[in-house]
């Protein structure tokens, strides 16, 4: 069977790739939508552009469109996306963990047009697959936080067991999910198994703003393993 990821980069629908093509699907398209803000419903934000240069790494089509500002222009954007490939694919796989909104939204897409939802990470405990993705060879750099206790010095570094730690004390101590789905934490793949080449970061930049903030990428390339 074929999907198309909705891709946005981030450790989850990399993750996602990586776990549906070791279940045996064919992965062979990768869709992005660029949100109007950083207030996105639906999907990922920063640096969200490095998305083309993750697809080359991992030798697949990507396919990208901007979305408007509302709600309901976001999921349009999704469909179109999906409109453009759906006869090219049995299905949309996706990265959600334990967004409710975003499963039921994006299978009632798939619904309408005939195609199947894979969601291999769907109700799995957000630790244990950080810690997975640690063992699988994933480099995970943090490039947006939006929560307690996530203060401007964590962005730019990359997941580690320590940095893992911390992030399991913040979840007993604030509530603050491991997994950041909710906007908590943003994270950008630089590496990972599937990838052909890896992802080195040039120059970024820090935006910080009270309690959040995210690193605005400028420049990545390349490099052989």
């Amino acid at each position: 069977m074929r999907l198309a990821a909705l891709f946005s980069g981030g450790k989850d629908s990399t993750y996602a790739v990586y776990l549906a093509e070791r279940l045996g699907y064919e992965v062979p398209i990768l869709l992005t939508v660029n949100p109007a803000s950083e207030e996105s419903y639906y999907f990922h934000y920063p640096n969200v552009w490095v998305t083309r240069m993750q697809a080359e790494a991992m030798g697949k089509i990507h396919v990208m469109t901007r979305a408007g500002p509302k709600r309901d222009d976001e999921l349009r954007a999704l469909g179109d996306l999906v409109d453009k490939v759906s006869g090219k694919v049995d299905g949309l796989l996706s990265g959600v963990i334990r967004s409710r909104a975003q499963y039921e939204s994006f299978k009632e897409l798939c619904d309408k047009r005939g195609l199947k939802f894979v969601t291999p990470l769907w109700n799995r405990e957000p630790m244990e697959l950080l810690e997975q993705m640690l063992i699988d060879n994933f480099e995970i750099m943090i490039v947006g936080v939006a929560a307690e206790g996530l203060k401007k010095e964590i962005l730019g570094k990359t997941l580690d067991k320590m940095l893992l730690n911390f992030l399991k004390e913040l979840f007993e101590k604030y509530g603050v999910s491991p997994a950041g789905e909710g906007g908590e934490m943003e994270t950008l793949v630089i590496d990972a198994p599937i990838f052909r080449k890896r992802i080195r970061v040039l120059d970024y930049e820090v935006h910080w703003s009270g309690f959040s903030g995210f690193i605005d990428i400028k420049g990545v390339e390349l490099i052989e393993k």
